[in-house]
């Protein structure tokens, strides 16, 4: 029976499965349905490198235990979209959007993806993704991998979706699955969430599990949620985080994990927080900052107390450090991992993935190279003093001198800046020009964001990003949540040729 799953909800698809009115494996055949009208016909977004074979088989056993025994939590029988670096150990591929994993299956799931099927979730499919996560070339373009080819920005389709978790959000932009995961190293969730209308979390670095992800920064990187609503967001983001982090829940049920962030989600949860506005050196162009004023002007409006400006020391200051610490760390990450699933596709170590790519340089890089590959490969060990010195200065400039001293000499709850500047338009010969983005800090610190719809510029999203303490995802979900349901600014994708002013 088909399903309109157009916006629908965590709830709401909870509440058709639970009323009879449709099954898991309805819904589930309705999602591929428009993957295989929208993503593979008509516009051709491009955002799922691979679909899960058995997702149907497994919708239906799900909707066998429903009615047997009742759903397991709020994600039974929802279908999720990962992203293609996320192993998971059944019939689908884990490739990193690269040929050169190409048949390349893991032989267990990633830590979340057990959470999520434990849960009840359906993973659904796997996401196109800018190849290996988008730290490959120096000048590479977002939303493209030579397994996957480019995934397309559906609100404008010559714009660029960003990246790296470009699949991950357009699958949700476009209605496409229920919500996605996404992985970030600086900027690769809440940016594609913010060019595609969509609510992107990056959680604090060590909030989600690493454990089966395949590794850029192991001082960096982080899983976290792309959805359409905040709610839905923080669903998921209970759902994948660690459970010493959410209280002692190892004895309650399921849905208190589900429901951990969403328990006390209040329409005035901006009355009374101090909010710092940060502006410098975030000019993004006159479109944004007007977005950005509104957006100001709003919170205030409801309630909140503006602290305005408020400068984040160091900015300028991390891009050199932060390069060293991820060169250094994808290599000791890269050839773990390759080590740990050395099955026949043959590639054991950084050096082979260069070579391969070398060799089938006319379909790998036809558009890039792969100057990070080789500039991480002649890099040392984790046990040298460049990459110490380093990892210890990206401490200090970013968290102690950075975020911490903002955050803590205004007695803030939250920081506010927008996400970044409007999706540029896609340059195949000539890579990414970007319009920028204000991840870095919090990237290099590992504190967590969140991404939120804020406006629109001819048909382009435009998002704000809010950045909090430390583990601190509860205030910054209800301070998201407040302003989500103040301005309701998500839009359906139109799928225009060109920006319509």
């Amino acid at each position: 029976m088909p399903v309109d799953v157009i916006e629908m909800s965590i709830i709401d698809l909870q509440d058709l499965m639970s009323s009879g009115a449709a099954s898991s494996e309805d819904i589930v055949e309705s999602y591929l349905e428009k993957i295989d009208n929208v993503d593979d016909g008509g516009p051709c977004i491009n955002s799922i490198i691979e679909i899960n074979p058995d997702a149907l088989s497994i919708a239906h056993k799900l909707d066998k235990e429903r009615e047997a025994s009742g759903p397991r939590s709020l994600l039974h029988g929802i279908p999720i979209v990962l992203k293609d670096n996320i192993d998971t150990g059944d019939n689908m591929s884990t490739t990193a959007g690269s040929l050169a994993l190409t048949g390349h299956k893991s032989s267990s799931d990633a830590v979340l993806v057990t959470k999520l099927r434990n849960l009840g979730a359906v993973i659904l499919a796997k996401a196109n993704l800018s190849e290996w996560a988008n730290f490959r070339s120096t000048k590479p373009i977002s939303g493209w991998s030579s397994k996957g080819g480019r995934t397309l920005n559906p609100y404008v389709l010559d714009r660029s979706p960003r990246g790296s978790s470009a699949g991950s959000a357009v699958a949700v932009a476009a209605n496409l699955c229920a919500a996605a995961i996404g992985t970030e190293t600086d900027g690769s969730i809440m940016c594609p969430s913010s060019s595609t209308c969509t609510v992107g979390i990056k959680p604090t670095v060590g909030l989600v599990s690493q454990t089966g992800i395949i590794p850029i920064s192991h001082s960096q990187d982080t899983a976290g949620p792309i959805a359409r609503t905040v709610s839905d967001a923080a669903i998921m983001l209970g759902a994948i985080s660690e459970r010493e982090h959410l209280g002692d829940l190892s004895s309650k049920e399921n849905d208190d994990v589900c429901a951990f962030y969403t328990g006390n989600l209040k329409l005035d949860g901006l009355e009374g927080v101090r909010l710092g506005i940060v502006r410098s050196p975030y000019d993004f162009g006159a479109w944004v900052n007007e977005i950005f004023e509104d957006a100001i002007a709003n919170m205030a409006y409801l309630g909140a107390s503006i602290v305005d400006p408020v400068e984040v020391h160091n900015v300028d200051d991390l891009l050199h450090n932060e390069m060293e610490v991820l060169l250094y760390e994808f290599k000791a990450g890269i050839n773990k991992y390759l080590k740990n699933h050395n099955d026949p596709v043959g590639m054991s170590c950084l050096s082979d993935i260069i070579s391969y790519n070398e060799e089938n340089s006319s379909e790998v890089m036809k558009y890039f190279g792969q100057e990070l590959f080789v500039m991480a490969n002649e890099k040392g060990g984790l046990d040298s003093k460049i990459y110490l010195e380093a990892k210890q200065e990206n401490i200090r400039l970013a968290g102690e001198e950075g975020l911490k001293v903002a955050l803590h000499k205004y007695n803030l709850d939250a920081l506010v800046v927008p996400t970044g500047g409007l999706p540029w338009v896609v340059d195949v010969l000539n890579g990414d020009s970007s319009s920028g983005h204000s991840c870095r800090p919090a990237a290099v610190s590992g504190y967590p964001s969140i991404s939120v719809p804020a406006g629109l510029v001819g048909g382009l999203p435009v998002g704000i990003s809010f950045i909090g303490h430390s583990y601190g995802e509860s205030k910054l979900i209800n301070l998201a949540f407040a302003y989500e349901q103040s301005t309701k600014v998500r839009r359906l994708p139109e799928f225009l040729s060109e920006v319509s002013m």
